[in-house]
């Protein structure tokens, strides 16, 4: 008998921790979880990823479209939908989200489920399993996208003033990491999200002619990589032409991005101060598997950290709305 009340006094013990555990989990956002859709909508997740799909086999440029979209709707209010919002001040009219792309896919991929499901699966949640199917798509590694989130109803330009910016030293990306509670192992992993990416030659010309105003290159640019990009974008050259970010795999997700940056040839000022940071070049160094070091699967590591960000002060249960249309509130 002692024995018995001895386990129920476990027991109990058990199920407070528990509860403690889940209130925490909820408190920090991560009311999300994998196949939130499973009975309520089934159909969602085949959904969005047959129409990231057929849209990447018309414009392989859709998946770091929708990549990248997620990540900055992420960064700015949290994971919420809210950088899919049409307005004359909404958030996409931002100067880092105007050249984003994908708007298109994921309304498509909306109509189609609220077709079958009508206000049951939220727009940001589409957003973050499109993300996933665009990695997917550009031959990377699958991870299980936990969903649930709902959309938020706010979106504003003035509050995309602090995303991480192509300028950033190393210790300001880390900070505006940080502040999202993601760690340099997320930072080195989530850029290499660049892998598929490109950039204007606006945001590169500077380090290409006037370096800092020295009116020279930037000095960590390989030698033999300079007259590469000089001849891409030329020094009065069109602005918005787009250049590959990953030099040789532009459309390949892999690591060669990060043999890029060990090589002097990042595009970005941003990424190339990577390998030049010794907090951040030693994660450079372990996706690559370099000898002496503990190495790490960039795809796994990637699909980890991606879970982590599309958790950044997620809307569950009763805060926000499930969106009818992802371009405007309800």
């Amino acid at each position: 008998m002692e024995y018995y009340h001895h386990s129920i006094n476990k027991m109990a013990m058990f199920m407070v921790i528990l509860a403690l555990a889940i209130d925490v989990t909820m408190v920090l956002g991560q009311g999300t979880r994998v196949g939130f859709y499973s009975s309520t909508c089934p159909r969602a997740e085949s959904i969005v990823q047959s129409t990231v799909r057929a849209h990447f086999q018309s414009d392989p440029t859709v998946a770091p479209g929708i990549l990248r979209m997620h990540f900055h709707d992420c960064f700015v209010l949290g994971c919420d939908g809210s950088i899919l919002i049409d307005g004359s001040d909404a958030e996409r009219t931002a100067i880092p989200n105007r050249n984003l792309k994908g708007f298109d896919v994921i309304e498509d991929a909306k109509k189609q489920i609220e077709a079958i499901c009508p206000g049951v699966v939220s727009c940001a949640d589409i957003l973050a399993l499109a993300a996933r199917d665009s990695v997917v798509a550009t031959r990377g590694l699958t991870w299980s996208v936990p969903t649930g989130r709902r959309d938020g109803r706010v979106s504003r330009a003035a509050d995309a003033g602090d995303l991480p910016a192509f300028f950033d030293s190393v210790d300001i990306q880390k900070r505006k990491f940080l502040t999202k509670g993601l760690n340099t192992q997320d930072l080195v992993a989530l850029t290499g999200a660049h892998t598929i990416g490109t950039a204007g030659c606006a945001v590169i010309r500077d380090r290409l002619f006037n370096f800092n105003s020295t009116g020279g290159p930037d000095p960590s640019i390989d030698a033999t990589f300079l007259p590469q990009l000089r001849a891409l974008c030329p020094q009065n050259g069109d602005a918005a032409r787009r250049v590959g970010l990953d030099t040789g795999s532009v459309n390949n997700f892999d690591t060669s991005y990060f043999s890029n940056l060990r090589n002097g040839r990042g595009v970005l000022e941003s990424d190339q101060k990577l390998w030049t940071d010794a907090s951040t070049q030693v994660f450079v160094q372990r996706f690559l598997g370099i000898r002496g070091l503990l190495g790490l699967t960039f795809g796994v590591e990637f699909g980890r950290s991606m879970v982590k960000m599309s958790n950044i002060e997620v809307k569950t249960g009763t805060n926000g709305e499930i969106r009818k249309v992802c371009s405007a509130i309800n």
